[in-house]
């Protein structure tokens, strides 16, 4: 019987080796003689070269065997900030105590007033070489949050820089306001106050403008309670946006719950989280981040409860949590690293952790995260023999090529 006309592809890849990520959660979906073939940006075929249909394309690229992931995700970043806090690391160093440094006018406070001091150039342009790095790593789509105005004009600032980000590079940023991280000095220590102006005032502007994809909110007795959390997320979620929290990082405020409770995305951080936590995260399907950078840095001890995240079934992404005071990390292969040495994840997890869950924590797996058609074909493409490798090296970038919306 005569074949039908090729089906018409923009580019193929070819003679690849692919962790689809489509498997189950111990599987990395592995194809030893893959093929990916893209249209108008979204993979048409992905699997097995002897399974795909008859296809035709003007760009053919012969990968020699090579590794293809889907593109990286760091779900979970700080990236646009204004000045850095490498003077308070090296105080630390040499024995300042973090509270000595706060008093001072360090920490966020710190942070905050180079923030609103920036012009929305002037923190595109700091930003950019933060990217550029994750980008040099086969990141393809990033989270980045705001947080460092803690008022309205200087939070918006963020926000239109990290949209910029999305038009200076080619990679995709989805953005969440963290209007509820700290408490600004001119609040005068009035936490419910400051609440009620970004419930009543910031949020809604935000949202107006369109600025957030999610909000987000730092749970903890240095920063908000899980009551004032609570009215963040009672009107975020009456807007319209998702959810998604710091979380039981410093000591267990039942953040996790509390995010379960509001249906997030995901909940962040949790080294404090209790049992009843994780099953309350399991039941809502939120997903857990974990961010081993802020733990390496701020020199923490009790690790996230990994062992009950996997028999209870939630989801672990992973990501940089790249901020200026306690995590300036930003590569996706050393977290990798640090959360399978740290955590004791398995090679599986962290592949899945910055690709399927990383695009899960985001809402977003329904577009990328995995190597499936009709998804975005966002690809990361290695000089590597084998997976492991990507986790099991240290400060070497093994890229090959990067690949974002086909192109």
């Amino acid at each position: 019987m005569p074949k039908g006309p090729a089906i018409r592809c923009d580019r193929i890849w070819r003679k690849a080796r692919l962790a689809t990520m489509a498997g189950g959660r111990s599987d990395l979906g592995m194809v030893e003689d893959g093929l990916v073939a893209a249209r108008d940006g979204r993979i048409l075929y992905a699997g097995p070269a002897g399974e795909a249909p008859d296809l035709d394309a003007p760009q053919v690229e012969d990968c020699e065997g090579r590794w293809i992931t889907p593109g990286l995700i760091d779900c979970h970043t700080h990236l646009v900030f204004g000045g850095d806090r490498a003077d308070e690391f090296e105080k630390r160093l040499a024995g300042v105590p973090y509270e000595e440094i706060a008093r001072a006018g360090g920490g966020i406070v710190s942070t905050m007033r180079a923030t609103r001091a920036a012009s929305e150039a002037d923190l595109v342009a700091s930003a950019l070489p933060r990217l550029d790095a994750l980008i040099a790593e086969g990141v393809t789509t990033i989270e980045i949050k705001s947080g460092y105005g803690l008022e309205l004009d200087a939070e918006l600032r963020q926000l239109r820089a990290a949209r910029a980000l999305a038009k200076a590079r080619p990679i995709t940023v989805t953005t969440t306001f963290l209007g509820a991280h700290a408490l600004p000095p001119e609040a005068a220590g009035d936490k419910d106050a400051y609440i009620g102006r970004l419930v009543g005032e910031m949020l809604p502007a935000i949202a107006r403008e369109g600025l957030a994809d999610a909000v987000d909110a730092f749970c903890e007795g240095i920063a908000f309670s899980p009551e004032q959390v609570a009215r963040v997320f009672t009107a975020a979620k009456a807007l319209g946006l998702p959810v998604k929290l710091h979380a039981d990082q410093l000591s267990n405020l039942h953040g996790a719950a509390l995010a379960a409770r509001f249906g997030a995305l995901s909940a962040d951080h949790l080294e404090h989280t209790d049992a009843a936590g994780v099953a309350a995260m399991a039941q809502a399907g939120t997903a857990a981040v974990l961010l081993p950078g802020a733990y390496y840095f701020i020199r923490e001890t009790k690790a996230p409860p990994v062992d009950l995240f996997r028999a209870a079934g939630v989801p672990m992404a992973l990501a940089t949590d790249c901020n200026p005071g306690t995590s300036p990390l930003t590569s996706l292969l050393m977290t990798m690293n640090m959360g399978a040495t740290l955590f004791r994840l398995t090679v599986a997890e962290c592949l899945a952790g910055v690709t399927r869950e990383a695009a899960r924590a985001l809402g977003m797996l329904d577009r990328t995260g995995t190597l499936e058609a009709g998804k975005a074909c966002d690809l990361a493409i290695w000089d590597v023999e084998r997976p492991a490798e990507l986790v099991y090296r240290m400060g070497l970038n093994p890229l090959h090529a990067r690949i974002w919306s086909g192109r």
